[in-house]
């Protein structure tokens, strides 16, 4: 299946800066509960941390939703979601054990049931199929970042996304920083123009490693390696796609979502060499070329006692913005000069409380649940799958070492996650060698 650029820009939809902020922002003025009428039952698919922080949310979003079934590849991952659920949400959480399902094919029998929104949250390379299994059985959605770990994967994904719009259902991406007010300030002045014409952009997601299970005596090869996801490109896509994506998309924001033409760059592995990190990198080093001519430079590492950095640096003709996620500072110089004034300053917890403010993990579901009881579901698809390629481009330079082409990397036809995995599978992709490995 070939794709080229302009066809992906022509099928999926550049949003315009007018249509960033006005579907991006739900205003505090507006009573978005002025239709809230009936029950809402969700279904959480992927019950780890992120998965029952998502339900926490949604059940906070609403005064009439309650979490009506859950589904994961493990009963000990529901048990221990649902008792923090229980114990946080009391009443809302109603999830019988009948609607407590286990195993791979979990996502089905909860998806059969009449839940209204379903919360997708299990490992990345099963995202596809159980975004595609939802939008068929017409559920609003939530879905986490990232969507595809592969470019088959990614168009099962676009063809869903634009299913969900077609039948009128809600998608919300999992980008949370879309959904961070300060940020869409900061975004949203950098697009109408206040630092002028964007010339260069850095973007940086430099960090620590992260968990690791030790491997059980009971535990067959694939789930050691599924209890351990991050490890493998083939289920994580790698930490570029996996966690560095938020970097990228912040990107993306800031260049209007308009794709680049190409990436060249490298990555690999300095200190995360043991066996027990499977096949990924643990650093990548990036520049994507768009095609005004501005350059976007992308690093990002995993690495213990490192110097960390989580910020956008977007250079204009006529200023600077900086957007830093570890600092928290939002500001332009410049001819233009602006900072955002953070209401988290304040010292009287009522007068913040007053504020209305909300963790951007909150808003997103605010947002997802606001606009299915007022009848106009958010869709997210245009711009979600763009920075899911991007992410995808800069891992594919990266493993082999070439200029890779946005139309060639939505192109590909490199599968890494099998069509049929059962606990049984022994799969075992090897780490990437640029210049040696160089299929795309």
């Amino acid at each position: 299946m070939s794709i080229s650029r302009r066809k992906f820009l022509k099928t999926a939809g550049l949003t315009t800066v007018a249509g960033i902020v006005a579907n991006n922002y739900v205003l505090a003025s507006e009573s978005i509960w002025s239709l809230n009428t009936g029950t809402l039952k969700v279904g959480l698919i992927g019950c780890g941390g992120r998965g029952t922080a998502a339900a926490m949310e949604a059940l906070n979003a609403d005064p009439n939703v309650i979490l009506h079934a859950m589904a994961d590849a493990f009963d000990d991952h529901i048990e221990e979601s649902y008792k923090t659920l229980k114990e946080k949400m009391g009443e809302k959480v109603q999830v019988s054990k009948e609607n407590r399902f286990v195993g791979l094919d979990a996502y089905q029998r909860l998806l059969a049931l009449d839940v209204d929104v379903v919360l997708l949250a299990a490992p990345p390379a099963f995202r596809p199929a159980h975004l595609e299994a939802a939008v068929n059985a017409g559920k609003h959605i939530f879905c986490e970042k990232p969507f595809a770990v592969d470019a088959p994967g990614l168009r099962r994904v676009i063809a869903s996304s634009k299913k969900a719009k077609d039948k009128n259902l809600a998608l919300v991406a999992g980008f949370c920083w879309r959904y961070h007010l300060p940020k869409r300030e900061a975004f949203g002045k950098v697009l109408n123009g206040q630092i002028g014409q964007v010339v260069a952009a850095d973007c940086t997601y430099n960090t620590g490693e992260l968990w690791y299970k030790e491997r059980q005596p009971k535990w067959t090869d694939f789930e050691y390696q599924l209890r351990n996801w991050l490890y493998y490109n083939w289920l994580s896509g790698d930490h570029i796609i996996e966690q560095a994506i938020h970097s990228l998309d912040m990107l993306q924001w800031a260049m209007g979502d308009q794709l680049p033409i190409s990436v060249t760059g490298s990555g690999g592995r300095q200190k995360r060499v043991d066996k027990k990190f499977g096949n990924v990198y643990d650093h990548f080093a990036l520049v994507y070329e768009y095609e005004n001519g501005v350059k976007g430079y992308f690093s990002s590492r995993q690495q213990n006692n490192t110097a960390p950095s989580y910020a956008v640096e977007l250079v204009g003709n006529e200023g600077k913005c900086t957007v830093d996620c570890r600092t928290g500072v939002h500001s332009i110089s410049g001819k233009r000069p602006w900072k955002y004034e953070d209401e988290t300053k304040f010292t009287d917890e009522n007068a913040y409380k007053k504020s209305n403010s909300r963790s951007m993990y909150q808003q997103e579901h605010d947002e997802l649940f606001a606009s299915i009881r007022n009848k106009k579901p958010k869709n997210d698809g245009e711009w979600m799958v763009k920075s899911n390629l991007v992410a995808l481009a800069g891992r594919m330079a990266a493993y082999t070492g070439q200029t890779v082409t946005l139309d060639a990397a939505l192109a590909s036809n490199e599968v890494l996650f099998p069509e049929n995995v059962s606990w049984d599978l022994k799969y075992e992709l090897p780490v990437s060698i640029p210049g040696i490995d160089t299929k795309i």
